[in-house]
């Protein structure tokens, strides 16, 4: 089914977003490694994307909890449209740091307030049916994005690719503009997402008692691996085919093949859920992620490489609709923003850690032990999935 109409402005919104987000990341990495910069520094850029939003992701959900969507919504876009613009008119790496503070923590809220808005906004029939639109919309800007950086900076400049995703950015401005206004926007539901939990504020309890239950613990832990399999690629990725020779086209070429086959597997979606639960296809996206991180080294040319990285997105493709749903059915009444913002904190945890711990492990000792390592650290999770699965069929 279709999205309605707030959802649809939520998804075009989020779209541009990413997308700017997307190419942002993908020309920072190529423009530091043009200016010699080293793996770890590169790493130590990328990681900043996800400093801020691992610090306030949690905060953030709870303010949203509070106070609706539509004024964050506007705020964080003008933040990315910033982060942005300020590379595309000072060169230089000092202030590729500030730009990816303001990108990634701008982002952050925005991918907050859509995936609680969503679920709030949907009903138990269509939710999962919703989560799958909104990840399509990222597909889309995870294709679009990598894509036109790489033929900006072949065909252009650096420059003239940080001021195409502040150009994005400006649109997802104008659409939170648009969304907040009462007849018709998104901004018309924000008392229909926040009253339970300003009915809950006053017996709020700590975020780790989000953890605290069995079945959230699984729910973050699967989605942490399977969202860092997804994080990791992106980063590592400009790096290595810079390596092996790659021009940025080719580079943003393969990236975009890796979100061309989330965009295939997540138009599925709906589909695969009314056969399959949710644990079921998680249980098939972990070995399937481990597998691919096993091949990836050994593939030198384009093409071998991009069917790689297309089956890679057909495994982390499908976690997120499923992860969200699952989020929603199980975090605290009245926390379901919070929950979301949880999920959000671990993600660029993560984000911040492994581009410094494998941007200096590759350094040292390679790609090739980047890769497999990630790979076993999935494989690790493959057992949670795999228990929860088959306990779901014999309930």
């Amino acid at each position: 089914m279709f999205p309605l109409s707030p959802i649809l402005k939520l998804i075009l919104l989020s779209l541009t977003a990413h997308m700017a987000l997307s190419g942002a990341r993908i020309t920072t990495s190529l423009y530091a490694l043009s200016l010699q910069a080293s793996e770890f520094t590169v790493g130590s850029m990328i990681a900043l994307f996800s400093l801020f939003p691992m610090l306030f992701a949690v905060p953030a959900g709870r303010m949203l909890d509070r106070s609706g969507i539509a004024r964050p919504l506007m705020a964080s876009a003008l933040a990315i449209v910033v982060g942005c613009a300020l590379p595309a008119m000072i060169g230089g790496l000092a202030i590729l740091y500030l730009a990816t503070l303001l990108v990634g923590t701008g982002f952050m809220v925005i991918q907050v307030a859509a995936q609680h808005t969503v679920g709030v906004i949907s009903s138990n029939e269509d939710r999962a049916s919703n989560y799958s639109w909104l990840a399509l919309g990222f597909s889309v800007s995870g294709f679009c994005g990598p894509v036109l950086a790489g033929f900006l900076i072949d065909h252009a400049s650096y420059r003239t690719s940080f001021a195409a995703f502040a150009v994005s950015a400006t649109a997802a401005l104008v659409l939170g503009v648009i969304g907040s206004r009462p007849a018709g926007g998104f901004g018309g539901h924000e008392g229909k997402a926040a009253a339970p939990a300003r009915q809950a504020a006053t017996a709020r309890n700590s975020m780790l008692d989000l953890i605290a239950g069995r079945e959230m613990r699984r729910i973050y832990i699967v989605g942490t691996l399977l969202s860092s399999a997804w994080d990791l690629f992106t980063f590592i990725l400009p790096i290595h085919g810079t390596r092996l020779g790659f021009s940025a086209s080719t580079i943003g070429m393969i990236l975009g093949c890796f979100s061309a086959a989330t965009f295939a597997v997540r138009l599925a979606m709906p589909r695969i859920s009314r056969r399959h639960g949710e644990w079921q296809v998680l249980s098939v996206a972990l070995p399937l992620a481990a597998f691919c991180y096993a091949l990836i080294p050994v593939m030198e040319q384009p093409l071998s490489l991009t069917a790689v990285a297309a089956l890679l997105g057909i495994a982390v493709g499908s976690s997120q609709p499923n992860m969200l749903a699952l989020l929603h059915q199980h975090a605290p009444a009245g926390r379901a923003a919070e929950a979301v913002g949880m999920r959000v904190m671990i993600g660029n945890a993560c984000q911040v850690l492994l581009p410094l711990a494998f941007g200096g492990a590759g350094a040292a000792l390679g790609m090739k032990a980047v890769f497999w390592s990630m790979g076993m650290l999935i494989g690790a999770g493959i057992p949670l999935a795999v228990r929860r699965d088959e306990a779901g069929l014999h309930d």
